[in-house]
């Protein structure tokens, strides 16, 4: 079959860039013939067709960052004029691609906005849509000036697909007029690549990260993987991989952090990613280190000014600082050095670092689709602290159905306040249980990944839903 994707932006980074790599790569492996219009100039794809269309150098995003060679501006940034560019020039690149391929059997169209609506008046027949919680939440939802464009594209699609039950809640809560789009909305989730993603006996390595700065609170730098491990072999490491913005919750994180080093002496946390709260995190932790804790309660009332927004408190990290546990002051000076930043890694750099660890943590303050990072986690045999809601709280189910009583509820905390405490209490539970027993879980963990989540069970599912059998796929 030939078969069309439509993403418009990058193949590294962040979720939606990393599902795209993977389902062309899972269709072509499949034998496919595979069409991919996105905005990556660097990456290659084995048996995969990738066109770049002219979008004359302005790129706009769900989440603000910066973008080598583009202008970036988020879409409620954008004149009428800027969109209606946009927009054209992408109808244009498909319709071009179709027709040197001579026609297409199934396409893809990524994000409520803009892909659907491309693909509508590109004219392309069959198509499905794949809803990434970015654009629904950051764009859609917060800014009606959208819905015409959702609308367009969804009504015209065969088939939605969505991570979780909450974003299909979410999606039809802000199109409720759309006929028919309950009964043609479909779970669709991710897959886990198993091959990279596996446990391994030895942690290679991890490159450092690009863009990362020298900091008080990069205790020792990430070595290259031809340096052997970044920490010494006795020392319990604890992940987080994600974007530096507020809404991921990192600062829970970081508050939570002295609670487990007091606990585990030798646990160190490591965080990968890079994004417009990176300096908030680094003056959080330094007050922290410090002991600093009105100077950290001044970064919490801060909140999202930090981020480039409004002054904006965060209100789960204000309430714990405004009355810590009994000895926390203490705790937070000997966990100073503790925490390193990694930077941004790419999605190999990722599939390097989790083997290594013990435990992940996913504290993302705002809906998720999907909890991408914590699956990838459990296939490594490591165990995701996870929000308790949204698509996370969904995967966080079906891996707690296959662990021990006493294991299962540590994969997910409330979000609400003890949120920090919550999070600390389950990663010293999973570092205190004997080595036997984290072994029997962690092995439950892989093979619950692999049976759940595969990149061609996936890539089966899109063909389905774009062509309109949605008989085979599950309701959402």
């Amino acid at each position: 079959m030939r078969i069309l994707i439509f993403h418009g932006y990058m193949l590294r980074g962040t979720g939606s860039n990393i599902y795209n790599l993977n389902l062309a790569r899972a269709l072509a492996h499949l034998g496919h013939e595979v069409h991919l219009l996105c905005q990556d100039r660097e990456t290659k794809v084995d048996g995969v067709e990738i066109h770049n269309p002219d979008i004359h150098g302005l790129l706009p995003v769900y989440v603000k960052d910066p973008y080598e060679g583009f202008e970036v501006k988020a879409f409620p940034e954008l004149t009428e004029a800027e969109l209606d560019r946009y927009v054209d020039a992408n109808v244009e690149a498909v319709r071009d691609v179709v027709a040197r391929a001579g026609g297409v059997d199934a396409a893809l169209a990524n994000h409520l906005v803009m892909g659907p609506a491309i693909l509508a008046r590109a004219g392309i027949g069959d198509f499905a849509v794949k809803i990434h919680g970015s654009a629904l939440e950051y764009t859609v939802k917060p800014h009606p000036r959208f819905l015409p464009y959702a609308r367009e594209g969804l009504e015209a699609a065969n088939g939605v697909l969505v991570g979780s039950r909450h974003t299909a809640e979410s999606l039809w809560a802000t199109l409720p007029d759309i006929s028919g789009l309950k009964e043609k909305t479909r779970l669709g989730p991710p897959g886990v690549d198993t091959q990279a993603f596996s446990p391994r006996a030895s942690h290679p390595g991890v490159a450092r990260g690009r863009g990362v700065e020298d900091s008080p609170w990069t205790a020792r730098r990430p070595p290259s993987p031809a340096t052997g491990p970044a920490g010494d072999s006795t020392s319990s490491r604890v992940v987080f991989v994600g974007k530096l913005i507020v809404s991921k919750g990192v600062d829970l994180l970081l508050a939570a952090w002295p609670l487990v080093k007091a606990k585990h002496p030798d646990a160190i946390l490591e965080i990968a990613g890079y994004g417009e709260y990176e300096h908030g995190l680094r003056s959080l932790w330094d007050a922290l280190g410090q002991g600093a804790l009105e100077k950290a309660a001044e970064i919490a009332a801060a909140g999202w000014r930090l981020e480039g927004g409004e002054e904006r408190p965060l209100p789960i990290l204000s309430a714990f600082l405004a009355d810590p546990p009994d000895g926390y002051e203490n705790a937070c000076r000997k966990s100073a050095g503790s925490v390193e930043l990694i930077g941004r890694l790419e999605h190999d750099e990722v599939a390097d670092l989790l083997p290594g660890a013990e435990a992940l943590v996913m504290p993302s303050t705002f809906p998720e689709a999907f909890g991408m990072v914590a699956a990838e986690a459990a296939a490594c045999g490591v165990l995701p602290v996870s929000a308790g809601h949204s698509g996370m709280l969904e995967v966080s189910r079906q891996l707690r159905a296959a662990l021990p009583p006493d294991v299962g509820p540590l994969t997910s905390f409330p979000v609400k306040e003890g949120a920090v405490e919550a999070i600390a209490e389950r990663l010293n539970a999973w570092l205190c249980l004997p080595e036997e027993r984290r072994a029997a879980a962690r092995g439950a963990l892989v093979e619950t990944t692999r049976r759940l989540w595969s990149w061609e069970g996936v890539a089966r599912g899109v063909i389905a839903a774009s062509r309109g059998d949605l008989d085979r796929l599950p309701d959402a």
